[in-house]
């Protein structure tokens, strides 16, 4: 497999109002400027004697990354914004640099997608149970000291697999519940090696989720705080007031937090999260890619990200056309119109989105309520079909999303593979008197004066659903407020509660909450790696995170599921042991189509196409690009983005 990255571009057409397609006069942009091997910033610290020169800077086979329009420039800042400490916003513009990486344009999770990202190759065996990896000799971190499988051993072996560090190893390193075995075979190689087959290892180490869990814990830097490596550890933990060195640990390891932490991406961290109202990042003289003409990469100096508070405020700022690039947040279907009269004015273009998310707003009932009557009412199925015929799917559409919207459920998009029409659809009919049929069968006929049905103990059935103040611009506080009233007109009295993100997940990760709404951010086109609303697979399978547990840990923790749901469990097990793509597509159909009956969620609806901002001075972004399922705009290779803004 080889080791250069191809970017591809698309065109979009159209240009009405809510058009991606440019509109108004469009920077034609400048001819690239003469320029050298490296940035003149490096070569000012070159000549200063602060650098050594550029090619002993470079790993002697650098990534070749090829433009999305032409060769850049250097120089320059990219300016962005994130609301509060959106951390995932950094992960997916400066910090995707995983071991492998998605090819660009991808839009399934074929192992045919992964490329070589940090590694220069990798090499699977037939049955998938053993991976080989070569890294690039003479690649450094961001301070210039060596990066080796030194590196990727420390990661595994004194992070990962440190069960103070890590008391839970990801699923990623497991196969038939037993972990990986991951061997240095020289300065440069390594090998991960399964007890059975792990078929989906290499495409797991293209995600955010866990392609950098190997390439980024220097051992050189992060050893100094690690009891096996340094008799100090406790000592420097006291000293910066934490509670022992496994806190000091945590701390130091935060790459958005800690400045210090030497890293592989395109830019190091100058200003981190929590420090102010900027985050800064500052380009890496010792990174590891370059363009055609071997000029090494970044173009640009700087990441510079304003951090705001209030949504409005980031809207009039990019109506300014303060922003060079922005995806996240803003690029709401409700921002959309006032974004498009604004583009003249702001100097940017819309650039068209490929929807990979499968629902606007997933209602989670929590299946495994600590109340043993809660849980029994929202267990019913009958109850959840209910409450599903009750909401009026085109109303919300009409009133919260702008007229664009399709009534769905969680299910994979229609564009997928795995697309099953009676699961996308099921239950989206706007009847009340089948909703009450329903309610009614379940067993909750008798209702209290004011009309609330009584619950198996004789109480009113009242439940709070609780959104994250952040919506992401799915109007979350809007769409639930109609499905209070659809609900109570049907005898079930359901508040909403808004609340920080950080309480939202702290409640939710406690399961303390009644219910829950969050986007159908995952598996929208290809559920093979993250099918969390198709069966209660992770962290954020929210609708039952004990049973999620329960399978992450290989029953060591969190509640066993029923029988049809373990039934579930185990298929996705199967579909992971085996290296042939036809049986993997045939058991992940037979998941899908369980989910089905199984209806573990509520979903509202399909979300339309997406968008991004881009200024018209700023190059080398795709023209179009998949959201959600992939780390956007990550796998583009923003290192080649450049701007010919003065």
């Amino acid at each position: 497999m080889g080791a250069v990255s191809v970017i591809t571009a698309a065109s979009g057409t159209g240009c009405s109002l809510l058009s991606t397609s440019p509109q108004g006069k469009k920077d034609a942009g400048k001819a690239a400027q003469a320029k050298g091997p490296e940035a003149p910033m490096l070569a000012r610290q070159v000549k200063s004697g602060k650098l050594p020169p550029v090619k002993r800077r470079l790993p002697k086979k650098p990534l070749v990354v090829r433009p999305a329009e032409r060769i850049g420039r250097y120089g320059g800042t990219w300016h962005a914004a994130m609301l509060g400490a959106d951390t995932a916003w950094l992960d997916r513009t400066v910090g995707y640099d995983p071991l492998l990486r998605w090819r660009p344009g991808a839009r399934t999770f074929d192992r045919e997608q992964v490329v070589p990202g940090v590694a220069e190759s990798f090499e699977v065996n037939a049955d998938a149970s053993e991976y080989t990896f070569r890294l690039r000799e003479g690649m450094r971190w961001s301070d210039g000291q060596p990066f080796t499988a030194d590196d990727i051993v420390f990661a595994y072996e004194d992070v990962l697999r440190n069960k103070k560090i890590s008391p839970v190893l990801a699923a990623a390193y497991l196969a038939g519940g037993q972990p990986a075995r991951i061997s240095k075979t020289d300065t440069y190689g390594f090998t991960v090696t399964f007890a059975k087959p792990n078929a989906l290892f290499a495409q797991r180490m293209a995600t955010k989720a866990y392609g950098l869990d190997l390439v980024k814990h220097p051992r050189h830097y992060l050893s100094k705080f690690h009891e096996k490596y340094s008799k100090d550890a406790e000592r420097l933990a006291k000293q910066e007031k934490f509670t022992d060195w496994v806190a000091l640990f945590g701390a130091k390891r935060d790459r958005w937090a800690n400045p210090e932490l030497p890293t592989l991406n395109a830019w190091v961290l100058t200003k981190a999260v929590g420090t102010g109202d900027r985050v800064v990042a500052t380009r890496n003289p010792y990174y590891w890619k370059v363009d055609p003409d071997g000029s090494q990469l970044p173009y640009l100096d700087e990441f510079v990200n304003v951090v705001v508070s209030d949504p409005e405020v980031m809207l009039l700022k990019t109506t300014n056309g303060e922003f060079d690039f922005q995806e996240r947040t803003v690029t709401s279907l409700r921002n959309k119109p006032v974004l498009a009269r604004s583009r003249d004015k702001g100097h940017y273009r819309f650039l068209d989105m490929v929807n990979a998310n499968m629902n606007t707003a997933i209602i989670s009932l929590n299946l495994c309520h600590k109340d043993p009557v809660k849980r029994e009412i929202f267990r019913n199925r009958d109850f959840r079909v209910g409450l599903s015929h009750a909401i009026n799917r085109k109303e919300i559409i009409v009133a919260a999303y702008q007229r664009q919207g399709t009534p769905a459920q969680p299910a994979p998009r229609p564009e997928s593979a795995f697309y099953d029409r009676e699961l996308a659809t099921q239950y989206t009919e706007y009847d009340v008197a089948l909703a009450n049929r329903h309610l009614d069968r379940a067993g909750y006929r008798k209702r209290d004066g004011s009309g609330v049905r009584l619950g198996p103990d004789g109480t009113p059935i009242r439940f709070v659903v609780e959104i994250a103040s952040q919506d992401y611009g799915f109007g979350w506080a809007n769409v639930m407020d109609l499905v209070r009233g659809y609900w109570r007109a049907v005898g079930v009295d359901m508040s909403v509660r808004a609340e920080d993100g950080g309480l939202f997940y702290e409640r939710k990760d406690a399961n303390t909450f009644d219910a829950v709404v969050w986007q159908g951010d995952v598996g929208g086109m290809d559920p093979r790696l993250e099918p969390r609303y198709y069966m209660p697979y992770r962290d954020e399978s929210n609708f039952a995170l004990p049973w999620a547990e329960w399978y992450q840990t290989r029953g060591a923790g969190g509640e066993e599921p029923p029988p049809a749901v373990r039934r579930q469990l185990s298929l996705y097990d199967q579909m992971t042991a085996t290296a042939d793509a036809d049986e993997q597509n045939r058991l992940l159909h037979e998941i899908v189509t369980m989910a089905r009956e199984q209806f573990y969620a509520i979903g509202i609806c399909l979300p339309p196409k997406g968008y991004s901002i881009v200024r018209n001075d700023f190059h080398n972004v795709p023209t179009m690009m998949i959201e959600s399922d992939y780390p956007e705009p990550g796998p583009t290779n923003p290192e080649q983005y450049f701007t010919t803004r003065q």
